[in-house]
């Protein structure tokens, strides 16, 4: 597996890379709007008797450019947080804009836009349709848009091939991989050009070769100005994001940027595991000595 073909940037997008990176390193926000601005954010379901209070008073800050590892363990509030950015559920209190539209005050017609043409969504479970095509799955966002037939063909395939399938367009789910099938859900996440991506456990249901393939794609296409969120359990994916916020009861716990220095490449790291025999896949510490 290659990134060759969607890592390459022009000089203006590594231009603009540059300038953030002192910012990303050293943990400084930069001066521009943040895509995601949350001001103490609460969520309180009510189970029966029961009041489960999944957020309790979050503040959070993302800005354009942005890779955000959103960990904690089951019931730390991760996938509420995630579900209220979606725009698929509303806080109990709080203020939430999203590139500095006040989302937490939209009607549901809004959200449903803003759904559709500024957040992209990858999930554990790929969700294609198993009866379309690579390419017609990518078109459907386009289609619910309102784009004509031709501009939903055009941007589609220009979209397949930035993740590395233009070879694929014609191809049914069932005739691709695991990493394949999640590459397409990328694409359909990125037709609408959103102001950001939000992954949810998007290696949950792939072997660690494929897992690598996958946060490969999704570097170089941060490496390419596109904000990522994403949220996992896995301190080992998380390590490939640029910072990490970490939830415990609904809280957040720690917000730390991971210094390019320290860093991790998956692409690297596929790499090192793809000259390891298939019976002796490497531990984290043996891909480390590997490539040091």
């Amino acid at each position: 597996m290659t990134t060759n073909n969607y890592q390459q940037t022009s000089q203006s997008e590594q231009s603009a890379s540059a300038v953030d990176e002192n910012n990303k390193n050293t943990g400084a926000r930069p001066t521009t709007e943040p895509v995601i601005a949350i001001r103490d954010l609460k969520k309180t379901y009510f189970l029966g008797q029961t009041r489960v209070r999944a957020l309790r008073g979050v503040t959070l800050e993302v800005y354009p450019g942005e890779f955000v590892a959103v960990m904690g363990p089951s019931g730390s509030g991760k996938s509420t947080l995630m579900n209220l950015i979606g725009c698929l559920d509303r806080p109990t209190s709080g203020e939430y804009w999203l590139t500095g539209k006040a989302v937490s005050r939209m009607s549901a017609d809004e959200l449903a836009d803003i759904r559709n043409r500024r957040i992209g969504f990858v999930f554990q479970g790929f969700n294609l349709l198993p009866r379309a095509t690579a390419l017609k799955n990518v078109m459907l966002p386009l289609l619910y848009a309102g784009h004509s037939r031709g501009e939903q063909l055009r941007r589609a395939r220009k979209t397949l091939q930035l993740v590395g399938l233009g070879a694929r367009t014609h191809h049914m789910p069932s005739q691709l991989s695991g990493g394949q099938q999640q590459r397409v859900a990328i694409a359909r996440a990125l037709v609408n050009d959103p102001s950001l991506l939000l992954a949810d456990e998007p290696t949950g249901n792939l072997d660690s070769s494929t897992s690598l393939e996958i946060m490969a794609v999704l570097q170089a296409l941060n490496l390419r100005g596109l904000t990522i969120l994403l949220v996992t359990h896995n301190a080992e994916i998380a390590a490939y994001a640029r910072r990490q916020v970490v939830f415990r009861d609904g809280r957040i716990v720690q917000d730390e940027p991971i210094p390019s220095t320290t860093g991790r490449s998956a692409q690297a790291d596929f790499d090192t595991l793809a000259t390891h025999p298939p019976d002796r896949i490497p531990t984290r510490d043996t891909l480390e000595r590997s490539s040091s």
